[in-house]
């Protein structure tokens, strides 16, 4: 399939989706929440991706937001439905992917490139990374997700300051407050995330699928995360991947799980 604000490129069992307006620093308008829509749909049933690995085109931007001359003109309604669908049609949507998703922040991510980012499963960042939510310096708040996914990564104080105060933060402090789990240079980040797919890729992806449905449960409201563990627990027992990994593991051999 092909794409106008996307590129998609197969290495491997690793998917890498680039967001391609390097002229709007990628900025996620409509049509291109539309595409990454279908294009992570596409990944995640096709069983030969087993990683996907999300990024921007060129060495500015991540994404830098959204595109506001979509909604400057819109009223309360139109703005709650913007919201809506948004998440729902990418960043919920992509949070509950089965296939792992890691997030490759090169430089700015602002807004909805964030909210996109934290959105994913795993998230590396170039040293000349900066990420901030600004939405309050437009009268407005994060609507893809960012006031809660900030603050369960961050913490409730750390996240409040972030959007009161509409400012952006650098890469190694980001690391520090748990936002990203590493970063490297701009050169090397697209070998540090391939690096990571590929001790992802050693491993089931049945069960990674499975850990992601009883993590992500632990922050849905009225669902118990620990009956979910015990449920998605139980439910390995009767796949495949339980014989080959338990097999190999007693006959002192190296599990092949994707066969």
């Amino acid at each position: 399939m092909s794409y106008e604000n996307l590129i998609v490129e197969q290495k491997g069992m690793t998917q890498v989706i680039t967001i391609n307006r390097p002229k709007q620093l990628n900025a996620l308008n409509k049509a291109t929440i539309q595409e990454l829509h279908e294009a992570l749909d596409a990944a995640d049933k096709d069983a030969q991706t087993g990683v996907i690995i999300l990024t921007g085109s060129g060495e500015k931007s991540f994404v830098a937001g959204a595109d506001i001359k979509e909604f400057a003109d819109f009223d309360p309604a139109q703005g709650k439905d913007l919201a809506a669908q948004g998440q729902e049609k990418l960043f919920t949507f992509l949070q509950n992917l089965s296939t792992p998703v890691i997030a490759a922040v090169n430089g700015f991510a602002l807004g909805g490139g964030l909210e996109l980012a934290m959105a994913a499963h795993i998230r590396v960042a170039s040293d000349n990374a900066r990420m901030g939510l600004p939405e309050v310096s437009l009268g407005v708040i994060p609507g893809y997700g960012g006031t809660q996914r900030l603050a369960q990564l961050v913490g409730r104080g750390k996240a409040m300051e972030m959007v009161m105060t509409a400012g952006m933060i650098g890469a190694e402090e980001a690391q520090s407050w748990g936002l990203v789990n590493h970063v490297t240079t701009q050169e090397e980040l697209m070998a540090l995330a391939e690096k990571i797919a590929g001790k992802i890729l050693n491993n089931s992806g049945n069960a990674i699928a499975a850990a992601i449905r009883a993590i992500n449960a632990n922050y849905e409201d009225g669902v118990d995360g620990y009956a979910k563990e015990v449920e998605e627990f139980g439910n390995c027992f009767g796949t495949p991947d339980f014989k080959e990994g338990t097999g190999a593991f007693i006959e002192k051999r190296k599990a092949n799980f994707r066969s």
